[in-house]
């Protein structure tokens, strides 16, 4: 389910290649402009984990525990291709998509022109196609580019490339206890980041598959993909967006499971891909993990920054 879900570098051939030997080390200094904006949260106590037993074993969401988490400051959005544009212009850095020559798309989504540039699919899920030239600035594969996308969350990052990113901009990717605690809200084990019905009164809260999973959308014009990350409403602490549009890194590793390598990262909030008949992972408490060097086109992240580094909140 997991892989299917987030497929990695080995799910096929196709879109595993040996790296290039050109690589470009992660920048060592800031040179970033200020951070976007942050919403600084106090930290404290908070029930962590799926308080409805709807997960995934593999995934373990519970038991819920209760986890406390200092004070610290998060994005208020997942990071943006423009603001994903100034690092690579400052930097010149190569995404692991680039480097490797090809990355995940989304078969509905591939462009016409890349039509010729499909390596393989995923065998346990065909509707994820290996793409040559598929990376964050062409998320559709060659063709595809980022007109009137701008503020639309950059895709096609691996971990290690969030990494990249955040030595450049002085920040750190949020720990998981610290992205859940963020994407609640404040609310007290809830489903959702605002609440426990997906669509109250009838309201759509966030950007995840509507239509017939894998082949057929009822969005209007049979709309699939990110949408800008200040759609929806924000939750009760002023983030945008953790449930659906696009997974994100989180700092730690998955740990043990049946189907989890040693080295994979957690990845929270589920994307755009998810819907209850196949993968019900944009709940608040859900999570997923992958490679750090794997790629996807529903696949991104947000920044966090510890404050009060040197001891306690002053009262």
């Amino acid at each position: 389910m997991s892989a299917c879900c987030t497929p990695g570098r080995g799910c096929t051939g196709a879109a595993g290649a040996a790296r290039a030997v050109d690589l470009l080390p992660p920048p060592t200094v800031r040179t970033a402009p200020p951070p976007g904006p942050m919403v600084e949260l106090p930290g404290g106590t908070f029930r962590m984990g799926d308080a409805f037993g709807e997960g995934y074993r593999a995934d373990r969401e519970g038991p819920v525990r209760e986890v406390t988490v200092a004070a610290f400051a998060i994005d208020a959005t997942a990071v943006t291709n423009a603001r994903f544009a100034e690092f690579v212009k400052a930097t010149g850095y190569r995404t692991d998509a680039e480097r490797f020559g090809s990355s995940f798309v989304f078969h509905l989504l591939l462009h016409p022109a890349a039509e010729g540039h499909v390596l393989g699919r995923v065998p346990q899920a065909p509707w994820w196609l290996g793409v040559t030239g598929a990376a964050w600035h062409a998320p559709e594969g060659p063709g595809s580019g980022l007109e009137d996308r701008a503020d639309h969350p950059v895709v096609h990052i691996s971990h290690d490339d969030a990494l990249a990113y955040c030595t450049w901009a002085g920040v750190r990717l949020p720990t998981e206890a610290e992205w859940e605690y963020a994407a609640r809200g404040g609310l007290d084990g809830a489903r959702y980041p605002w609440g426990d019905d997906l669509t109250p009164g009838g309201r759509e809260m966030c950007n995840t598959w509507i239509g017939t999973f894998p082949h057929r959308s009822e969005r209007p014009g049979g709309r699939v993909g990110t949408v800008p990350v200040t759609a929806y409403a924000p939750n009760g602490h002023g983030l945008y967006n953790t449930s659906g549009n696009v997974w994100e890194w989180c700092a730690d590793a998955f740990g043990p499971s049946a189907s989890a390598r040693p080295a994979e990262r957690v990845i929270r909030g589920g994307s755009y891909l998810c819907h209850a008949s196949y993968c019900n992972r944009y709940r608040v408490a859900a999570r997923s993990h992958n490679t750090p060097d794997s790629s996807t086109g529903h696949g991104g992240f947000r920044t966090a920054r510890t404050l009060f580094p040197e001891g306690p909140a002053p009262r």
